[in-house]
């Protein structure tokens, strides 16, 4: 393992603190891989994904993210099925404001009736009580975004759901959510080749919010060739480098890189211990990516 030292853990990576409440290590897991082609349907090999489950939780794990999108619903039931009954300090997060009728396929409904729905759904598939953290995935354009964020914060107060976070949002969204009901974290796409959101970020970590990169090793998109440089002398692969800069980035990244595979897991956790030199950090902080639009 030489992309680490001492034992293979997410524990390695350190810990943050959401809502003053649930502290966490930065290296989690996102389960939306679990599932079928096209985020839709079951997963081709369901053992294996429950096995990845497992192995996550077992490597220190302790932040799942997932949405009733995916699959729709699939993820969120074979997190139950792995995982139940949840170890203690456990936090799985989940989201609401898509609706799925196909593979590849995403509809906005973050009306409040849905919304309603989605809480009550996932609360039932996860076998939960009280979900940890929600996170509203995307504001609906056809919806007031101030009617989403009370709906949820009505559905915090009624304890269904202990903290309120965000997905997909611009430092407006996220201004005027505050002023309804705090919040806890952000989830916006981003990576080290993809900054278009690092205003955001920077927003987060200024008012003590957990940032949650989606897309954190730009998928799709070829690793710059500093990034291939570093990852080919130290010997580890360019996804350990691209989430080691992200866990230094700032204290306030927190990471879910998925996978449906335990090897790409197992993979993924050793860049918790994985530590760029001064000299690398500022060898890649001078790469100035391009636009996510211009690729």
């Amino acid at each position: 393992m030489s992309a680490q030292t001492g034992t293979l853990s997410a524990a390695n990576a350190g810990t943050i603190t959401l809502g003053g409440d649930l502290t966490v290590n930065r290296l989690g897991y996102g389960a939306m891989r679990i599932t079928g082609k096209g985020i839709w349907g079951p997963p081709a090999d369901r053992d294996a994904s429950l096995a990845t489950l497992r192995r996550a939780v077992e490597l220190g794990v302790n932040f799942i993210d997932t949405a009733d999108s995916y699959g729709p619903f699939i993820s969120e039931e074979l997190i139950a099925e792995a995982l139940v009954p949840y170890p203690q300090g456990l936090v799985i997060t989940t989201k609401g404001g898509w609706e799925r009728h196909g593979p590849g396929v995403w509809q906005h409904n973050a009306a409040p009736a849905h919304l309603q729905e989605a809480v009550e759904g996932s609360l039932k598939r996860l076998r939960l009580e009280r979900i940890d953290i929600y996170q509203l995935h995307v504001p609906d354009p056809a919806t007031s975004f101030d009617a989403s964020i009370e709906t949820l914060a009505r559905l915090k107060q009624q304890g269904k759901i202990r903290h309120v976070a965000l997905s997909n949002v611009t430092r407006e969204h996220i201004e005027r959510a505050r002023k309804i009901v705090p919040i806890v974290s952000v989830q916006n796409r981003y990576s080290f080749s993809d900054r278009e959101w690092d205003y955001v970020l920077d927003y987060c970590a200024a008012n003590g919010i957990a940032f949650i990169p989606w897309g954190p090793m730009a998928q799709g998109r070829k690793a710059n060739e500093v990034v291939e440089k570093i990852a080919t002398t130290r010997s580890v692969s360019t996804a350990v480098v691209s989430l080691a800069w992200l866990l230094r980035r700032s204290p306030f990244t927190l990471l879910i890189p998925g996978t449906s595979s335990v090897k790409h897991l197992e993979n993924n956790i050793s860049a918790a211990a994985f530590k760029l030199t001064d000299a690398e950090f500022a060898e890649l902080a001078a790469v100035v990516p391009k636009p996510y639009w211009l690729r």
